[in-house]
């Protein structure tokens, strides 16, 4: 249990592929620290009441201060695991400035400031950060008709890349995923034609944030992972 006993936060914790990460990680013997905006929000959070899931209330995940408190306040890190984010689809006709900077603030700001924080915590003894990305982040065309969400999420992937170089003497690997549309119930409502056998599922998208946040990788830095599923 490579986890066993470690400090892990997970932002987005109570969404889709947050609870499917955190459930894995307890699975491992990890201790979860989740934000979240409202302790009620979270009352149908599968692992919520576990003895190994700590839920603190951080209303908004672009107040430096709000973050900055949070981290400081965990003992030991081991790592951060960014999967709260934000989409939005519109053509550009129809993305104002503040569709816009909602995108730059939901999949980038906060993101960025959950690394400078997570950085400072972790400190001198190494870990491993995760972000999560999308498949327009790498493939740009992708995201015709969506481009204040591609544009933010491309950003998060150089964000990551840049970092890792960063604190790579730090020991601290920084990494992470980029998903196609992965299989999950509002998915599945928003697209019913879709050949849904094809997206990823949830839990095979968590097991590769696993790998990268895991002691047991070693090498891997500035990736940015497609996973993809068959789609």
């Amino acid at each position: 249990m490579e986890f066993q006993d470690r400090h892990i936060v997970i932002t987005g914790g109570t969404g889709a592929l947050g609870a499917a990460v955190v459930g894995l990680l307890l699975d491992a013997g990890a201790i979860c620290h989740i934000p979240v905006r409202d302790l009620k929000d979270s009352r149908r959070f599968a692992h919520r009441g576990h003895d190994r899931v700590v839920l603190a209330p951080v209303p908004d995940l672009t107040d430096e201060a709000a973050v900055a408190a949070f981290y400081a306040a965990l003992p030991g890190l081991w790592a951060s695991i960014h999967v709260a984010g934000g989409f939005a689809m519109a053509p550009i006709g129809g993305t104002d400035k503040a569709m816009l900077q909602q995108q730059l603030d939901t999949n980038l700001v906060s993101a960025f400031l959950c690394c400078r924080a997570a950085v400072q915590a972790i400190g001198q003894g190494g870990g491993r950060i995760v972000n999560v990305a999308a498949r327009p982040a790498l493939e740009w065309r992708q995201g015709a008709g969506m481009t204040a969400y591609t544009a933010s999420k491309a950003a998060l992937a150089a964000l990551t890349v840049a970092l890792a170089q960063e604190v790579a003497g730090q020991g601290i690997l920084v990494n992470a995923v980029a998903p196609s549309t992965m299989d999950t119930p509002a998915n599945r409502a928003a697209m019913p034609k879709a050949d849904h056998d094809v997206w990823p599922k949830v839990e095979e998208v968590a097991a590769t944030i696993l790998h990268l946040a895991s002691p047991a990788n070693q090498v891997a830095r500035g990736a940015i992972v497609p996973v993809y599923g068959r789609a």
